[in-house]
Formats: C-alpha cells, structure tokens, sequence
C-alpha cells in the first residue's frame, strides 16, 4: 500500500514503549495509524474505521492476544485483514492465524515494507475471487493458482563476507536453496538461467554495484518483480528512501539477527511465489477464447465487465479504485515503424510486457489498436499515474525491430488515470483517462 494511500494500520498493544514510536514512524512514512490497548477497543476500531492491516504486541496483550487474530479476521468479512505479532517468533503462532510474527523490536521502517507486501498479497488475494467470477460470468472456469511447495530459490550476490555469509547459512537453515554469486555479471548469467524466488543484494563496502543490480532488474520485463533486499551496514551513506527508488523490496542490516533477515527474504519469497501462481493462472486463461488473442490481455468487453465487479467490490471495502491508460505517443519513428507494418508487429510483444510489468491484483486490457488500460484495486489517482509511468519507463528501454537498413525504434506512451467512483461511472472515468492522455499529447 503506498503512501498516497494513506491506509490505516491498527496497532493492538498495552506497552505505550511501543506503540508510540512504532504509530510515530509509521505515520511519517504516510501510514496512519490506530492504536487500542486490548481486544474490544481494536474490534471498535475495526467497525468504526477502515483498517488495512494489524500489529499486535503479544509481550502486553497476555493470552487474549493470541486469539485476536482470528478475532479480528473474522469481524472484517469483507475485506482480507493482514496482522503481524510482534513477540519471539515459532511455528506454533501459525496456528493462531498470524501472517508474520516479527521479533522485537520493530523498527517503523521494516514494518512499512511487511505491511506492503502483505496488504498487496491480500489485495491480489481479493481481486484473484473476483476474477473467478467475471470469467464464470462468460462461462469460462479460471482455475486457481497452483501451491508451489518445493523449497525456495534465493539468489545471494556479493563477496563473501562473514556477514552475508551468516545470512546464507540461516536462509540454508530455513530450508531455503542459495545460490552464491560474487560478481553482478555471474549474478545476470544466474538470473537469465533460472528463476529465483527472492535475491539478496550485500553491499559491503560500497553499495553502488548493488543497487547497479536492482536498478537493472527493475528495467528487465522478465525480473521486474523479483524482490531484492540489500544487506547493507548500518553506517552506509546509502538512505533506505534511495534505495527502494533504485528498486530494492526491503533493506536489512548484519545489526539485525540472521535469523529475522532470513525470515524478511522467505517472506518476499512467499509473497513473490503467490503472486507468480495467479499469474500462472491467467496466462492459461489466454485460451480461452475471451482474452486480446494479440497480446494476452483483457479485452474491451471483459475488461468493462471486470471493472464493473473491481468498482462494486472497491466501495463495499472502502478501498480506492483508479483506471490508467496508456495511449502509443506520436513519433516520427513510430509514424515510419507504422507505415511499413512494424508497429503491428511490436503491439503484441508491446501488450505482453505490459501483462507481465502489472502488478498480479492489477488487471490490464487492450482497448484499442494502440491503446491500453489499467485497472489498479486499492490504488489512487497518484499511485496509478507512478505505476503506468514505471510501465512505460522500462518498455521505453526497448527497441523494436524496423526492417532492413532502418535503425530500430522506440515506443512511448501519454498517460491519463481517473478515479472510478461506482460501477455506473467505469466508462466515465476511462474516458476521462483518456481525455487526459489524449490532452497530454496535444
């Protein structure tokens, strides 16, 4: 959940120690925050308030504490409610129905990036029932995603310090297959081999080649989701703002355990693995006969269709619902590429790479010969525009082919987003979308 969000995260804990610098940071970093000092004030909270996820204290909250999750999941029907313990982590709070459970104590920062993994995953989790539903609606069964259970591939690029070496040894531990790369060109040749499920970037003494790396998965179609977290010194003049700009999915430090970095990277390799299964599932959907045969992607009657259920589903939750569209811009090139057929050559490879930039719980479709549109759950207006903008950024890095003697060309896109308010008003918003694209070009 990003910050132009603004979701609410309810911290359930009796320890003021605690909730008031964690509320404090949290807040900073655009989240605002609830607080409640047991079960009936969180459960208020819960009905009185839109609530995106949970941290409860299990150290103050005694024995009602390990409950409450199951509690609180169960009051919020509509909408999937993620919650983090804080307390020394096992494999028996699993049971009581906890996404996370984190040791203390848990810096704002960290939290920040748990909470967005694991309220994202519960958005895609929510949007994947819905999509079941417009494809029976056509008479088509969408079949759910497959459970991945064989160990998790985590990638660990840089020299082999003590440090780095510590937190290959504890991921080892937890079950997880690591492979060593020390070099940024042995680590490419690892990632265009075979797939990963998370990567570990070790700074060392500089983190430049580091985030090089991330900076460079995050331009690639085929790793632009894989996470990265950078295990980085506390002392680096590197800030964790510049990082996750640079594309890390979290930052982590040899200060912290071993053993709670290892588990933050399986968690974004959890996460990571989920969100490739839904995807899995959509791409065999392609068959099907209702999607853009072209490019894979919804096409103008499935999307208008799904939209429709995304509007319903968006006010029932309280979440923000924005639809993005991304129009071919005019160029000389791509006027010539146009002219000589290339253009329809590259829209197909041009609409796959949009199919796979998309965020899993994003839904993108095909509405015209040049013309493309996001639909983006739980996402406003700002975020949707940064999302289509991070789109159109990585395939402007590619060149496509324009026949012989030509130099290759390249494609940019003029942007519009709208907020959809209600189901009546998808097609209003769309064409406020593309207005605005359409001004943007003019």
């Amino acid at each position: 959940m990003t910050a132009g969000v603004q979701a609410r995260v309810l911290i359930v804990a009796r320890d003021d120690a605690l909730a008031g610098p964690l509320a404090e940071g949290l807040d900073r970093l655009g989240w605002r925050t609830v607080t409640a000092r047991g079960p009936y004030a969180a459960l208020a909270a819960l009905g009185d308030l839109t609530i995106e996820a949970a941290i409860i204290d299990l150290a103050s909250g005694g024995h009602e504490a390990l409950t409450m999750a199951r509690r609180l999941k169960a009051a919020y029907g509509a909408r999937r409610l993620p919650v983090i313990a804080i307390g020394d982590p096992s494999p028996e709070l699993e049971t009581y129905d906890f996404d996370l459970t984190v040791a203390a104590p848990l810096h704002p920062a960290q939290a920040a990036t748990r909470l967005e993994t694991l309220v994202r995953t519960a958005v895609a989790e929510e949007e994947f029932e819905l999509r079941l539903a417009t494809f029976a609606d056509r008479g088509r069964q969408l079949d759910r995603p497959e459970v991945d259970t064989s160990p998790f591939q985590v990638l660990a690029i840089g020299e082999p310090a003590p440090q780095f070496l510590a937190l290959a040894n504890a991921l080892t531990r937890s079950g997880a297959e690591v492979v060593g790369a020390f070099t940024a060109y042995t680590a490419f040749d690892y990632l265009h081999e075979r797939p990963f499920d998370a990567v570990v970037l070790w700074a060392g003494d500089t983190s430049q080649e580091a985030l090089s790396i991330a900076a460079g998965m995050r331009r690639n179609t085929r790793l632009y989701h894989t996470p990265a977290l950078l295990y980085m010194r506390q002392e680096s003049f590197v800030t964790a703002s510049e990082a996750y700009h640079r594309g890390v999915s979290d930052v982590a430090s040899p200060e912290t355990p071993e053993t709670e970095t290892a588990r933050r990277v399986l968690e974004l390799a959890r996460s990571y693995r989920h969100h490739m299964s839904v995807r899995r599932a959509l791409e065999k959907a392609r068959t099907s006969g209702l999607m853009d045969a072209a490019t894979g992607l919804f096409t103008r009657d499935l999307f208008a269709l799904h939209a429709a259920r995304l509007a319903h589903a968006a006010r029932a939750r309280g979440r923000p619902l924005s639809v993005c569209v991304l129009k071919l811009a005019e160029r000389t090139d791509v006027s010539h590429a146009r002219a000589g057929g290339w253009l329809d050559r590259a829209i197909p490879q041009i609409g796959s790479m949009i199919g796979r930039l998309v965020r899993v719980e994003d839904t993108a479709a095909r509405l015209g010969p040049e013309l493309f549109a996001l639909a983006l759950p739980a996402t406003g207006k700002a975020s949707a525009r940064a999302a289509g903008e991070r789109i159109a950024a990585v395939i402007g890095c590619t060149a496509f082919e324009a026949g012989d003697g030509k130099p290759p060309f390249v494609v940019d896109f003029d942007i519009g987003v709208a907020d959809v308010t209600s189901a009546e008003t998808v097609g209003k918003a769309l064409e406020e979308a593309a207005a605005r694209a359409q001004k943007k070009a003019g």
